[in-house]
């Protein structure tokens, strides 16, 4: 069996099984598994287990300093007192939450047996939990200097070469590094400097890709200076133990792992895929929540976050995945032990990157679009392979679509009358299926407005244009130049190597994720493995004895 069939046949067999399960009715784990805030019955007698009433719970809050200044600005600003039993100790919390119609500016717990104010949240914080440096599934120990400092050593230890300081390789992977700058203040919840210190590295890694892709230059020095293969690989297996381990020990469940979860628990159900929920879990593509179901059958949920079993062991498995996919791009990027030699490179610095570790530990489901769009370089020659892996790429996450036109045309040896059909109907056709089968009742209008529709019309403060709606004539112009991009690339450069089509389909990557309104780290776990094929693969990795050979 080919490695093709091997990464293809899990996920169509769960496509089509998926389709053939039965209903049940009896099943709402899903309400269960979504957090919610919900209202007091009364306004003015305490909930049991707590002393103070909604409306004494009110009273208090009005008295802040920042409620005052804010209903100065808001005269028509409303409070609304819920319990919030997301916070996991029922009969505690009081949330109070003050908006002007839909504008959502202070976000409020109280204790509510003492009724002292904990946390006040204004401003990006109040709307958005995830950008108050306080979210405990987000990395984890992954955190901690002590763990995040190793990783990037470790990340770029075997490629520093001393006695070269200012080779290129040292500069590329300081800038995929670099992010850690901005990570810094979003763990302190300071967005506003956070999120601009994201641009100059992707900026970097956007031009830098592009000259790999363009001027694909052989460089004479070598990827491994001095460790040796058989240090790679007893590294490699250490970092993929420790991954594991960490994860299973210390790790948490974003809402990105928890609603594809949910997703995979509805369709194993018969339930529809696509509604309207507290978390908005139904954004993502058919293919995402078809991955899950595996890891549900094996691992069913307790119908808590607290509890997601499932969302660690896919996290892990795609993880691996990519592991493995980059490990074999070696060999195809260069034969004999030079190929082994770069795959276990690649795939040593996917393992030792703090970034795809920050995404294990909060159970993403990013690995997931990493591993099949390596699985679509793996299968470049055959234009229906890289389709069908593109299209369940796509069809999970949507944005990998982007690459359509590089992938269309693939290294350019086949001619494009014959490349573009073959490729047009295996990606058009995963895509079809795999969306038609899990259809709303609204049809693709439905299907739209909870997916893409959603995704493109939120707010976000992780994004110039999400804090500074002032740009967005900027933002406009950077949505063409990357339309205008990605078009360009089915004809340019004419004739295109693995390693070309690898720092081309990473400079697409970024140049669509540059004017997105909600931009995130985990979002570096897909450029990441392209990045590392496109900087990397440009250096000999055969034995010094024999570069200096050919040298002579």
């Amino acid at each position: 069996m080919t490695l093709l069939r091997r990464l293809l046949l899990p996920l169509v067999a769960a496509l089509f099984l998926a389709g053939a399960l039965p209903p049940s009715a009896a099943m709402a784990q899903q309400d269960a598994l979504i957090p919610t805030a919900v209202p007091p019955a009364s306004p003015d007698e305490p909930p049991p287990g707590f002393r103070l009433s909604p409306n004494q719970a009110e009273r208090i809050t009005d008295r802040l300093a920042e409620i005052r200044d804010l209903r100065e600005e808001h005269p028509k600003m409303e409070a609304v007192v819920l319990i919030p039993t997301y916070r996991g100790v029922y009969g505690h919390w009081y949330e109070v939450v003050y908006a002007d119609g839909e504008e959502l500016l202070a976000d409020i717990f109280m204790n509510g047996r003492t009724g002292k104010v904990e946390q006040v949240w204004t401003g990006p914080q109040a709307a958005t939990p995830l950008a108050r440096g306080e979210e405990p599934s987000v990395g984890r120990s992954m955190n901690k200097p002590y763990i995040w400092l190793p990783f990037a050593v470790l990340f770029l230890l075997p490629f520093i070469d001393p006695r070269r300081p200012f080779r290129l390789l040292h500069l590329d992977l300081l800038m995929l590094l670099g992010f850690g700058l901005s990570q810094i203040f979003f763990n302190r919840g300071e967005v506003e400097i956070s999120v601009p210190l994201v641009y100059p590295f992707l900026l970097y890694l956007l031009g830098r890709l592009l000259y790999a892709g363009f001027r694909p230059r052989a460089s004479k020095e070598p990827l491994i200076p001095y460790a040796r293969l058989s240090w790679l690989v007893v590294g490699l297996v250490a970092l993929v133990v420790f991954r594991v381990v960490l994860n299973a020990v210390d790790s948490g469940v974003i809402d990105v792992g928890f609603a594809s979860v949910v997703g995979a628990d509805r369709i194993m159900h018969g339930e529809e895929l696509y509604v309207f929920n507290e978390i908005h879990g139904d954004t993502y593509g058919p293919i995402n929540y078809l991955a899950y179901i595996p890891f549900e059958l094996v691992f069913p949920s307790d119908g808590t976050w607290g509890s997601v079993p499932a969302a660690h062991a896919a996290a892990i498995t795609f993880d691996l995945l990519v592991i493995i996919g980059l490990t074999l791009l070696g060999t195809r990027l260069r034969p004999g032990t030079e190929g082994r030699k770069l795959g276990i490179a690649l795939a040593f610095a996917w393992a030792a990157y703090p970034f795809t570790l920050l995404a294990l530990q909060s159970n993403t489901n990013d690995a997931l679009v990493a591993a099949l769009l390596v699985g679509a370089l793996l299968a470049l020659r055959s234009p229906p392979g890289r389709g069908v892996l593109l299209g369940l790429a796509a069809a999970a996450k949507f944005a990998p679509a982007a690459l359509v036109p590089l992938l269309a045309t693939g290294t350019g040896d086949e001619p494009r009358r014959t490349a573009w059909p073959r490729f047009a109907v295996a990606f058009a056709g995963i895509v079809a299926l795999a969306i038609f089968m899990y259809l709303p009742p609204g049809g693709l209008r439905e299907f739209w407005d909870a997916t893409l529709g959603f995704q493109l019309g939120r707010s976000s403060p992780f994004s110039p244009w999400g804090l500074e709606p002032s740009l967005q004539p900027l933002q406009e112009i950077l949505k063409v130049a990357a339309i205008g991009l990605a078009g360009a690339l089915a004809f340019v450069p004419r004739r295109r190597d693995l390693r070309q089509v690898a720092a081309l389909a990473g400079a697409v990557t970024i140049a669509v994720q540059l004017p997105a309104t909600h931009w995130f780290y985990f979002y570096l776990v897909w450029i990441a493995p392209l990045a590392l094929v496109g900087c990397m693969g440009a250096y000999s990795t055969a034995p010094v004895a024999a570069r200096a050979g050919r040298m002579d």
